[in-house]
């Protein structure tokens, strides 16, 4: 016979409160950083610029899984995990001067993050 026990209950709201109550400050904002771009291995042309990351902290949770999920998974899948990363939602082209031996430069495109937002987690978006 199964154990019989209520889920764990968790909206959003109490989560919220919680978190509040802790004080970390859930936010994902842009982080202007200089970046320095070569045109090849041997920086025959180079320049600078300031480009955008998105740094922050977003909402996470872990919590015993409902009993329907632990029958559907053959008692496997004990923990329910909830989360968000902060993630590039919007990517902008920027030209980089580069200068070259003796008065000769190159124009170069780049992206950097226009726009951060709290998303699924991802291994890799780009």
């Amino acid at each position: 016979q199964h154990p019989q026990w209520t889920p764990l209950r968790f909206p959003q709201q109490e989560l919220g409160e919680a978190l509040q109550r802790l004080r970390l400050p859930l936010a994902c904002l842009l982080l202007a950083f200089n970046v320095t771009v070569r045109s090849d291995r041997q920086g025959t042309c180079q320049g600078s610029h300031v480009a955008q990351a998105c740094v922050g902290h977003c909402e996470s949770s872990a919590f015993p899984s409902r009993y329907s999920v632990l029958v559907a998974s053959g008692y496997r899948h004990n923990v329910t995990s909830v989360s968000q990363c902060c993630t590039i939602s919007g990517l902008k082209k920027v030209k980089v001067q580069l200068q070259c031996g003796g008065d000769r430069r190159e124009e170069l495109e780049i992206f950097t993050a226009r726009a951060c937002q709290c998303d699924m987690c991802r291994l890799s978006r780009y």
